[in-house]
């Protein structure tokens, strides 16, 4: 089997923006993986999730709760896995992800009572990695970030952009939640944490890949 390094976090954390320098570094260097990201808006497989977020289920986040809104975004995973990268995965390749069971963990375990969570994080993990069959993550990149600052950064995204949140998005409540799960479960799993902050200072983000890329070239063996 290959190698599986996934990039997550909550919503404004730079998570994506992260998985996109290190996927450029990577081509740059030559370096032979596969980028992947969840969900895949363009599939048919996502139709579920698109209703769930766009709020055709009921207009927050609790209106579909921690298993069956989990159920629709693993079937994206394992039709993405059957049709886009599960044969370059299974004959050796390195597959880099931006989202994966991760935020299922993160998003939907935001829902659930701190002392839930675990019973639903063991699920979850039982659920995707050993009933559906889709491989385990090798590294998780947990790219941390208190809810205050994401939200601001999200403000200042859907301005720049001229769009409006899903219906995570625009629950500032839900956002923090999701700070604090995506905390437990990173202790959970054992996670790699890549904190966005040093104290009260924000970390540029050439600093956070410099991290990020270091961490998987040279202590993990990955590449």
């Amino acid at each position: 089997m290959g190698k599986l390094i996934v990039f997550e976090g909550i919503d404004g954390s730079g998570k994506s923006t992260q998985f996109e320098l290190l996927c450029a570094r990577l081509n740059s260097e030559n370096r032979g993986f596969m980028r992947v990201t969840f969900p895949r808006y363009d599939e048919p497989s996502s139709a579920l999730i698109k209703m769930y977020l766009e709020g055709g289920f009921g207009d927050d986040p609790d209106s579909v709760n921690a298993y069956a809104a989990a159920s629709f975004f693993a079937v994206d995973r394992y039709a993405s896995y059957k049709q886009a990268w599960g044969s370059y995965y299974e004959n050796g390749g390195i597959v880099v992800t931006d989202r994966y069971t991760t935020s299922n963990a993160i998003h939907q375990g935001a829902k659930l009572p701190q002392e839930q969570r675990e019973s639903y994080f063991k699920w979850l993990y039982d659920f995707e990695f050993s009933l559906m069959e889709l491989p385990a993550p090798d590294l998780v990149l947990y790219i941390s970030i208190d809810h205050e600052h994401a939200a601001q950064r999200l403000a200042l995204r859907q301005a720049e952009t001229g769009t409006r949140g899903d219906i995570h998005e625009k629950d500032s409540s839900y956002l923090s939640k999701c700070a604090m799960s995506g905390r437990h479960a990173a202790s959970f799993y054992g996670w790699r944490v890549i904190e966005c902050f040093s104290g009260d200072i924000p970390r540029g983000i050439e600093e956070i890949h410099d991290e990020i890329y270091s961490l998987i070239t040279n202590q993990t063996g990955l590449f």
